[in-house]
């Protein structure tokens, strides 16, 4: 039967290879199969952007072109649908090629390759154009020297001030581009300085190329280019004037919490930059449908500034359900229910209450598991002990109180956790974000554990260290940097993540104060505290390429270490390391691989394998297809192992899987579907750990996930 399945696998995809594509193209026209840009002479000169300027886009080959040619071209009964999910094919016109030319050598002297050419060729095979696209650079000037010309005075004496960050140096390559982001720099700079009026139109720059060497005349007027000369006239620089607040009256919030965002202040000097950062501060209270602030000159030296807010609903519920299976027959589902409030106490506090449910049965037997829980978060809009006006960024730190309670119920035991945080979270600049928490608190408590499970703990002395009755009392944070901050990166990105946790240090100074249990280990309350660290770091980076950077090649490193000492021999099970899943060694189902070249031990019958170390590899190839779906080939190396085991067990124990995955990239959200298949196996006897074909479409060979979202 797996046999049939693959067979007609591909024979569709043959038949759909093997289609012509340009059964559809009218008689004496041909199809654009593609466009290729070669350069001459400059070869730093990328030509991944280039191929926006021209004209004509070709759509290539996929397998969606030859499915539309599945059409005889009517538009009617199954043709219609043939021609509603292939893709069309790109009809050749042969005028948009000179269009095309004159567009990239356009592009060309922008980006300051003077005397640039653009020559084409075409080439007709099949019924079928391709076209390449010869560019000559030509030369590139150099500035040999900038001469300055702009407005006395204070304004004279503020641009001299900032001429080490002017973005046109001498040394520089002569370019419109340079020029232009030079303006928008400078302009922003002055606007921030008091200049109200000043904009991009104030500049001007001319070239003296006659010589042996470039000048460069660099020039300001206090005037713009399409306004009347006025010699006599200097910059003017702005005050803040009247400033109001409006707001919807049925609006329940402080007032006083607007007038603390609010960094305007009247009689302090303009700034572009403080109206954006008073915009950013509102809007990141999510409490309002829409944030206006309009400036106007009051007279010839202020600027009045107008404040209006739009309220939105403050109160709603969300729910989501999650379904799963995995090739072992377990079926799982996880509903949840979130209530939530965005201003909780009218001074943008935003509270959640959450309830989850997570259900898992094995068809057929007895197995299955339950776990409910309940959770509280409350978020203030500062943080406590500092007060909003000595913070000057637009980024306000929140201040974050958390309360759960988790019940388990599973073959091998029932249990609780109770957890309670409080810390502060918050964004310096765009690109980084912490999260800092000073106080972590976990309370485990185990009962009702079967007798097998007692005897299977017995055997593993580490698993019966990790996982008993404990308290867990410490403080742990995290740092992230990404130079994309978008919820789906549209250009290459890079990505930087931290983690720490630290527990049971600041108890065990209390020790002989504290009494011990019968292993000699000290308690608070009945209980054994936890005493360990734990780290892990993340690293990440994609690469934007090709014809308009419809490709990409991400890598990720994922390590993480963790050390009971102390109080403890082994980490608390909800702190230990675990592999595969959706964004995780996809070839295997969430906690089944690993540790080492451990097998399912059968501790649990529902799997559940953590280590105390992990290092894992990515390597992701992600591709356009049409429409709104893009494709991605991967591969993964990895595992999780015991401490006292690795240095025995690495590099040997590595296992490794590849897939491939098909998303929904509707800009907002990133739907995801993988299919990974085990390629090495370090679980399996020594001389069947590398598996091929054969075995990818067996039960326990490959494993499928739905994500949300790029994996890394």
């Amino acid at each position: 039967m797996k046999r049939g399945r693959l067979f007609l696998i591909l024979s569709v995809l043959l038949a759909a290879a093997s289609c012509s594509t340009t059964k559809l193209v009218p008689e004496g026209q041909y199809r654009l199969a593609s466009n290729k840009i070669t350069v001459e002479g400059d070869k730093r000169l990328s030509t991944a952007r280039l191929y926006q300027y021209i004209r004509q886009q070709s759509n290539g080959w996929s397998p969606f072109l030859n499915i539309y040619n599945w059409s005889n071209g009517s538009g009617e009964g199954i043709n219609a649908f043939w021609e509603k999910i292939g893709t069309p094919p790109v009809v050749f016109n042969p005028l948009l090629v000179d269009n095309s030319c004159e567009n990239l050598k356009t592009h060309l002297n922008y980006l300051g390759y003077y005397g640039a050419s653009v020559t084409d060729s075409v080439v007709i095979r099949k019924r079928k154009a391709y076209v390449t696209y010869r560019i000559h650079t030509g030369h590139r000037l150099r500035i040999d020297s900038l001469v300055f010309d702009v407005p006395g005075g204070e304004f004279m004496d503020e641009f001299y001030a900032d001429t080490a960050n002017l973005s046109v140096k001498t040394g520089d390559y002569l370019s419109e581009q340079s020029l232009e982001n030079e303006t928008v720099r400078g302009a922003e700079y002055f606007r921030n300085r008091g200049y109200y009026e000043f904009s991009k139109n104030n500049y001007s720059f001319e070239a003296d190329t006659l010589g042996e060497k470039t000048i460069l005349y660099y020039r300001i007027r206090p005037f713009g280019r399409n306004e009347i000369p006025d010699t006599s006239a200097v910059p003017a620089k702005y005050r803040f004037g009247r400033v109001t607040v409006s707001y919807p009256s049925d609006l329940p919030f402080r007032v006083s919490l607007l007038s603390q965002y609010n960094a305007i202040k009247p009689g302090a000097y303009y700034s572009e930059n403080v109206v954006n950062t008073t915009y950013y501060r509102l809007s990141a209270l999510s409490l309002f449908n829409q944030v206006n602030i309009e400036v106007s000159p009051a007279d010839s030296a202020v600027v009045d500034c107008d404040i209006q807010v739009d309220g939105m609903d403050m109160v709603g519920f969300k729910a989501n359900v999650e379904v799963s299976s995995n090739s072992s027959g377990l079926l799982g589902a996880s509903p949840q229910l979130t209530f939530f409030h965005k201003n909780l106490f009218g001074g943008g506090e935003w509270f959640n209450l959450g309830f989850t449910g997570n259900w898992q049965i094995m068809p057929g037997t007895s197995v299955g598991s339950t776990e409910l829980g309940v959770s509280a978060t409350l978020s203030l809009p500062h943080a406590l002990g500092y007060p909003i006006s000595k913070i000057k960024g637009r980024n306000i730190p929140r201040t974050e109180f958390g309360a759960s309670f988790n019940y388990q119920n599973r073959p091998e035991y029932k249990r609780n956790v109770a957890n309670f945080s409080y810390g502060y979270s918050g964004q310096v600049r765009n690109n980084f974000f912490y999260q800092f928490y000073p106080l972590q608190l976990s309370i485990v408590k185990l009962y009702a554990i079967s007798d097998d499970f007692v005897g299977t703990l017995l055997q593993n002395p580490y698993l019966w260290s990790s996982f008993f009755d404990e308290i867990d009392l410490g403080v742990g944070g995290t740092v992230y940097y990404t130079s994309d901050a978008s919820i789906v990166p549209k250009s290459s990105y890079q990505f930087a993540r931290l983690s720490l946790d630290l527990s049971g240090n600041v108890v065990s100074l209390f020790n002989p104060l504290l009494p011990s249990n019968e292993s000699g280990q000290h308690t608070v309350l009945g209980l054994p505290y936890s005493q360990y660290v734990r780290g892990q770091i993340d690293l990440g980076k994609a690469f934007r390429f090709g014809r308009n950077e419809s490709q990409a090649l991400a890598v990720h490193l994922g390590m993480g270490l963790g050390r009971a000492y102390g109080n403890s021999s082994a980490l608390p099970f909800e702190k230990q390391f675990y592999c595969g899943g959706a964004s995780s060694m996809r070839g295997w189902q969430a906690r089944t691989l690993g540790p080492g070249y451990s097998k399912d031990p059968g501790v649990f019958l529902i799997p559940s394998q953590t280590g105390d170390v992990k290092l894992e590899l990515d390597v992701e190839y992600r591709f356009k297809m049409f429409w709104k779906l893009e494709g991605a080939l991967f591969a993964e190396t990895g595992n999780i192992w015991y401490a006292y085991a690795f240095k025995d067990a690495f590099p040997g124990s590595l296992a490794a899987d590849w897939g491939a995955g098909l998303r929904l990239n509707l800009d907002f959200i990133l739907l995801r579907l993988d299919a990974g298949f085990k390629f090495r196996d370090p679980s399996r006897d020594p001389g069947m750990r590398w598996i091929g074909p054969s075995g990818w479409l067996q039960r326990d060979g490959y494993a499928i996930h739905f994500g949300v979202g790029y994996p890394f």
